[in-house]
């Protein structure tokens, strides 16, 4: 098996009203995760904001994170930043606090080639010895991860895996054909709607930013396929879209980054794990008629009472 399976959610990080990180609330959803019975947590991904967060929060949401686990599951931690120095400096602290692995994209702002990406993480590697996942996500850094450049990668032991958010469950077919019987390589997907389809594919695990509302439906929906229950993974991937569809409801008085981890917030907040569902600034919070909504899928798919 790969080194790393299964359910693995990028888990959100819970605000107070004035913008500090509300770590007793952080505790409730790592607890939660945990109780749900993920099989990873990715602490500091898109789902967590992490590029509001300066160095030093970034450190301590690494540390609580790291404390709180107490070694009980595999912790991956986004080393996400512009340019190749400043990811390998987080690398490092993730490293230091207990890491087990790091989550890295391609450069952003910056424009640069494939030739340079495929660079940009052999700089990493060399610097840092931990295992590095490549994270596919073109709708934050504005270039797309190719087939060619995520296969060369792997095959020289540069990159342990990849997780794929970029919606080209072609491509991500593609490199799993390419790296198929290779026990150093992972490929995750993603996404929340098409877990089963991945799955069915030959994904080796999922990264929904949804398990952070319902981790049991995810890795009901995990078990489903690996016992060859394709039918009941689809019924509770169809569960799951209706859930998911809490993801729309502000979309045009917020962006969609808001909108998505901004309605996960607001539902944790209805379920009692965490106290706010403060955004990042300049990110809008979602409002309470948007949260009534909310709460109506909630009750949809029986979350709420």
């Amino acid at each position: 098996m790969p080194l790393f399976t299964g359910v693995v959610p990028p888990v959100v990080t819970p605000l107070n009203k004035d913008f500090s990180v509300d770590y007793p609330s952080f505790t409730r959803t790592l607890e939660n995760l945990i109780d749900g019975g993920v099989h990873g947590l990715f602490v500091l991904g898109s789902t967590s904001e992490v590029i509001f967060h300066e160095d030093a929060a970034r450190r301590a949401i690494i540390d609580h994170a790291v404390k709180v686990n107490n070694g009980r599951l595999p912790i991956f931690v986004g080393t996400i930043d512009p340019t190749t120095e400043r990811v390998i400096n987080h690398t490092k602290t993730a490293k230091a606090a207990g890491a087990d692995a790091v989550v890295v994209t391609a450069p952003f702002y910056t424009r640069t080639s494939q030739p340079e990406i495929v660079d940009h993480f052999r700089y990493i590697k060399d610097a840092v010895d931990i295992p590095i996942i490549a994270y596919d996500i073109p709708v934050c850094v504005h270039v797309k991860l190719e087939r060619k450049t995520t296969v060369t990668l792997a095959k020289e032991g540069a990159i342990a895996g990849v997780k794929d958010s970029s919606g080209d469950d072609g491509n991500l077919r593609y490199v799993l054909q390419d790296m198929a019987g290779d026990p150093n390589f992972f490929g995750m997907t993603g996404s929340e709607i098409m877990v089963d389809t991945a799955l069915a594919m030959g994904s080796h695990g999922v990264v929904p930013g949804l398990a952070n509302v319902d981790p049991h439906g995810y890795v009901k929906l995990w078990n489903c396929v690996q016992k060859g229950d394709f039918a009941g993974a689809k019924a509770e991937q169809e569960r799951l879209l209706r859930l998911f569809e809490m993801v729309w409801i502000s979309l045009g008085r917020t962006s969609a980054g808001s909108a998505g981890v901004g309605a996960f917030k607001t539902a944790m907040r209805s379920l009692g794990i965490i106290k706010t569902n403060t955004m990042a600034l300049p990110q809008r919070s979602l409002n309470d008629e948007e949260a009534a909504k909310i709460d109506a899928i909630l009750r949809s798919v029986g979350l709420l009472g």
